[in-house]
C-alpha cells in the first residue's frame, strides 16, 4: 500500500500520463523514488497503461531506462501492444545478463508471440540462469509435446552431468511437460 505522499504522487503523474505531458515521461522514470522500490513495478505499468504508450514510446523508454525501466516495460507489453511488434524489446531482454529482465521478458506477451526456436533458448536460459521456470508465462502450454525441447533438455542435461555439474531441478520439471499428449 502506498504511503499518502506516494499515492497523492500516483495520481498526478496519472494525470500526466492520461493527458499525455511530457512530464509522465519523467515520472516513470522517478517512480520508485517516490513510491518506493517494492511498488515501482507496478507504478511504472499504470504509467504506461494511462498514457496508452505505443511502440516508440515503450521502444524509447526501454532503450534509454534504467533495468528498473526496461523491466516495467516488458510487464506493461501484453496490456500495450497485441502484435508482435515489440518482439525486439523481448529479444534484447533475453540477451541481457540480468536475470530479473530475462523473467520479465517471459510473461504472457512473449508466450504469445515469440517463436518456437527464440522461446526454447529462452527457456534454456532460465535453467542456465537460475531463472526460476515458473516465471515462464504459458511454459506448460508451450512445452507440451515439443520433441524438440525436450531434445535440447536432454542434451543440456547431458553436457552438464559430463562436465560433473549439477543438472537444475526445473530441467526435470520441464522435460516432464515435454512429453507427448494424447492429442500429439
Amino acid at each position: 500500500m502506498l504511503t499518502t505522499t506516494a499515492q497523492a504522487w500516483l495520481d498526478e503523474a496519472l494525470a500526466a500520463a492520461t493527458a499525455r505531458t511530457t512530464l509522465w515521461e519523467l515520472r516513470f522514470a522517478s517512480a520508485g523514488r517516490h513510491c518506493g522500490a517494492e511498488h515501482a513495478d507496478s507504478v511504472r505499468v499504470l504509467l504506461l497503461k494511462a498514457a496508452r504508450a505505443d511502440i516508440p514510446v515503450l521502444t524509447r523508454l526501454y532503450h534509454h531506462g534504467s533495468a528498473a525501466e526496461r523491466r516495467a516495460v516488458l510487464l506493461a507489453l501484453p496490456s500495450l501492444v497485441t502484435g508482435p511488434e515489440a518482439l525486439p524489446l523481448v529479444e534484447d531482454a533475453l540477451r541481457a545478463h540480468d536475470t530479473d529482465l530475462v523473467a520479465a521478458a517471459l510473461g504472457t506477451y512473449a508466450a504469445t508471440h515469440l517463436a518456437p526456436h527464440a522461446w526454447r533458448h529462452a527457456v534454456l536460459k532460465c535453467l542456465f540462469t537460475g531463472v526460476p521456470v515458473d516465471t515462464v508465462a504459458g511454459l506448460h502450454e508451450r512445452a507440451s509435446g515439443d520433441t524438440e525441447l525436450a531434445r535440447m533438455l536432454t542434451d543440456y542435461a547431458a553436457e552438464r552431468t559430463a562436465a560433473g555439474r549439477t543438472v537444475p531441478a526445473d530441467l526435470h520439471r520441464v522435460l516432464a511437460l515435454t512429453a507427448p499428449t494424447e492429442e500429439s
